[in-house]
């Protein structure tokens, strides 16, 4: 739910229309055990060619279903594809609140390359935001 936890800085759903644009052109995995579990993608870190082998992911699932180990089935489903792509390094930008997904990407192989103090802003009070990178 984008309206409660910090791990991502937006605080309105997006529209439907909006999300429908994105899974068109976007890669977009879901984990389904007969039910959604949750959802990975990836897409541009940065616009210009000096970073077209750099991406960002990111992964959400159903708080019943973190744990199951789904998670790392899914990053590395992403981490393929990304590599099949000609991507060299994957990004994941992560609220320093949510050490559940700092302690899980580094668990899959990530460092900790960057914390930057207070640049989102949510529950009316700001937040850090900790970069982790991994190189495919």
């Amino acid at each position: 739910n984008i309206e409660n936890p910090p791990a991502t800085f937006n605080q309105v759903p997006k529209p439907p229309a909006d999300i429908c644009n994105a899974i068109q052109n976007h890669v977009y995995l879901i984990c389904d055990t007969g039910t959604v579990q949750g959802f990975g993608t990836y897409g541009p870190f940065r616009s210009g060619v000096g970073y077209a082998h750099t991406a960002e992911h990111s992964i959400w699932f159903r708080p019943d279903a973190v744990g199951a180990g789904l998670g790392r089935n899914l990053l590395a489903a992403l981490e393929s594809d990304a590599k099949s792509t000609n991507i060299h390094t994957f990004i994941g930008g992560i609220s320093a609140d949510n050490t559940n997904s700092i302690d899980f990407h580094t668990a899959c192989g990530y460092e900790k390359t960057a914390h930057l103090p207070r640049v989102g802003y949510k529950f009316d009070q700001w937040h850090d935001l900790v970069f982790m990178q991994k190189s495919l």
